[in-house]
């Protein structure tokens, strides 16, 4: 399991944008898995986006498409957030999988490291 820090939580109006990060120490993230995943109040938690390791495949909950963008670079997993309307308020979580997985899925299952959580919320 590793430890993962997230960037603090952020406020924003609809049509804006909001990058979130989560750090990773001791690790090369670039050979696992990521995802984020975010849960909004009175709804389970959904999967947003997830990315394989190089040279894997990524993938969005419809909702996002066109809108959101996963990154990663050796120490940080990144959601760019642009875009946003108010049915994004949510609290947001990264997540790790396994390693060497290169056709990463958006199921909770296939995460065993998370994030401790940061609140986005899209109001005027």
């Amino acid at each position: 399991q590793l430890q993962l820090v997230e960037s603090w939580g952020s406020l924003v109006q609809p049509g804006g944008s909001v990058r979130l990060s989560c750090a990773a120490s001791g690790f090369r993230l670039d050979a696992y898995a990521v995802a984020w995943f975010r849960q909004a109040p009175g709804k389970e938690r959904e999967g947003v986006s997830c990315l394989g390791s190089t040279g894997g495949s990524t993938q969005y909950a419809d909702s996002v498409k066109g809108r959101f963008a996963i990154s990663r670079d050796n120490e940080k997993v990144y959601l760019e957030m642009n875009r946003l309307k108010p049915e994004d308020t949510a609290v947001n979580f990264c997540a790790v999988g396994s390693i060497y997985v290169v056709q990463a899925t958006c199921d909770t299952g296939e995460y065993a490291s998370w994030g401790q959580g940061t609140q986005v919320t899209v109001s005027s």
